[in-house]
């Protein structure tokens, strides 16, 4: 009961977390000014952070689903191969945009393209998000709801909304949050009482 009771809590905290990453993260072309503003604010960090604290989060909620060992150690793994470029992102890159905005000198935003995209960083963060996926996925195939695939999905998708535009990166949070609360919801210890009463 406990086990369930901790694992709602973090499967909520899981989906509120990756909800407010894309909603709060300013969007610009990262170029200039307008670059400089978007990566020197403190919603940038504020966002950055709160994706940060979903892996953590997610991490934690495999563990007490008592998913298997396969869907917490690649889940872990992945993690923490994910969480070193999330670091780079928020705090390095908004120094650069507030130096940037302090001086006016706009072209300290071209050392953003190194530190993102340097071949260890990107080797790290690619291989960790899909672990992720895989470790995600494994819980949904042990648990065997639809609403855990539901879940699932929005791991799987992680990688590829990098790529999209603002509306579907929203989305795609909202995803997260929606997998999440109804995966939690399909964990209430009375629903499972009702299914041990029914026999269902």
């Amino acid at each position: 009961m406990a086990g369930h009771r901790s694992s709602i809590g973090l499967l909520v905290a899981t989906g509120i977390f990756f909800a407010l990453y894309p909603m709060l993260r300013p969007y610009s072309s990262e170029v200039g000014i307008d670059g400089a503003d978007a990566l020197g604010s403190p919603l940038w960090v504020a966002a950055h952070t709160s994706a940060m604290l979903g892996f953590i989060a997610l991490a934690l909620a495999v563990r007490a689903m008592r998913a298997g060992a396969v869907a917490e150690t690649t889940t872990w793994i992945g993690v923490g191969l994910v969480l070193p470029y999330y670091g780079a992102e928020t705090f390095a890159l908004n120094a650069l945009g507030t130096k940037a905005v302090d001086t006016g000198d706009y072209p300290l935003l071209d050392l953003a393209e190194p530190i993102r995209n340097g071949p260890v960083q990107m080797v790290m963060f690619g291989a960790g998000l899909i672990l992720v996926a895989v470790g995600v996925v494994a819980v949904a195939r042990g648990i065997g709801s639809w609403q855990a695939y539901v879940f699932a999905a929005g791991f799987v998708l992680f990688l590829p909304q990098f790529y999209a535009p603002p509306a579907l990166r929203v989305a795609h949070g909202l995803l997260i949050v929606i997998g999440a609360a109804l995966l939690a919801a399909s964990r209430l210890p009375a629903r499972q009482e009702i299914s041990t009463m029914t026999g269902a």
